[in-house]
């Protein structure tokens, strides 16, 4: 399945994160079915959604930058593919930006990646070497962003809590990332991944992403704060949703190229 965990506790999971019930059952469920439903909560809940996103990145020093910006997401398939379109309002550096995602499920295609620089004029392709770099001077990555498959790493259930499942993560093919491997907890009750800790080639925690708060907005448990800290550059990087929606009923024709350089009214407002 081309989706992974990792934005459900970083950029979208406030349009996208949701609750999923227990079964009811006591028994405890394969790997798997754990992280399947994990990845359906974080990316799959409503049709679509909409929400406004105030990000702050304080560096090692103490000094704060802020984004502000929308940020829209529309299945095309429920557990297949999707779209992203995050448009900057703020600061002005970065106003009228635009980003764009074109998400697909097969494993052997990459996802299509655009960014509008309006100080340019200039809409870039993002390569897919450049999924795992600094996403507008923040602590998140563009992958953060448009996700990582779970197919490309193994999954293993290290431990189970009274709340918790914790997942260890493994890549497939290590020589394509910085990290040796993850692990995500991933709440019990709800699937919602709760927290992401990074290991490095020396087993050496250096990334830590984390839920921080979690609301009930149209029967869907979605995460409202998020926070990513970057232990070596002693940087972080807060996240807060608002004005959440859910089955607002988008457009495709938003999703494509030619809106880059000129936004719909629902992408900026």
């Amino acid at each position: 399945m081309r989706k992974a965990l990792i934005l459900s506790s970083v950029l979208l999971p406030a349009i996208t994160a949701a609750g999923i019930a227990a079964a009811g059952s006591e028994e405890k469920p394969d790997v798997q079915t754990i992280v399947s439903k994990a990845n359906l909560v974080a990316y799959y809940q409503g049709n679509d959604g909409k929400a406004k996103v105030n990000m702050v990145i304080t560096d090692k020093s103490g000094n704060k930058r802020q984004r502000e910006f929308i940020i829209l997401r529309k299945d095309v398939k429920d557990g297949g593919d999707q779209n992203y379109f995050v448009y900057f309002h703020q600061p002005a550096d970065v106003r009228r930006m635009t980003y764009m995602v074109n998400k697909h499920a097969q494993l052997d295609k990459d996802d299509d990646r655009w960014l509008y620089m309006p100080a340019l004029d200039l809409v870039k392709r993002i390569a897919a070497g450049d999924k795992r770099t600094s996403f507008v001077g923040s602590d998140f990555l563009y992958e953060d962003v448009s996700g990582r498959s779970l197919e490309e790493d193994t999954h293993e259930l290290t431990e189970t809590t009274d709340q918790l499942y914790i997942v260890k993560n493994v890549p497939k093919k290590p020589d394509t990332v910085e990290f040796n491997y993850f692990t995500v907890a991933i709440d019990r009750k709800t699937f919602v991944p709760m927290k992401m800790e990074f290991f490095d080639k020396q087993d050496k925690l250096y990334r830590v992403i984390e839920s921080k708060k979690v609301e009930k907005i149209q029967d869907f448990y979605t995460v409202v704060k998020s926070e990513v800290r970057d232990l070596k550059k002693e940087s972080k990087t807060e996240m807060e949703f608002g004005n959440v929606q859910y089955n607002i009923n988008l457009g495709d024709d938003l999703f494509t190229e030619r809106y880059l350089r000129r936004p719909p009214r629902e992408a900026i407002r």
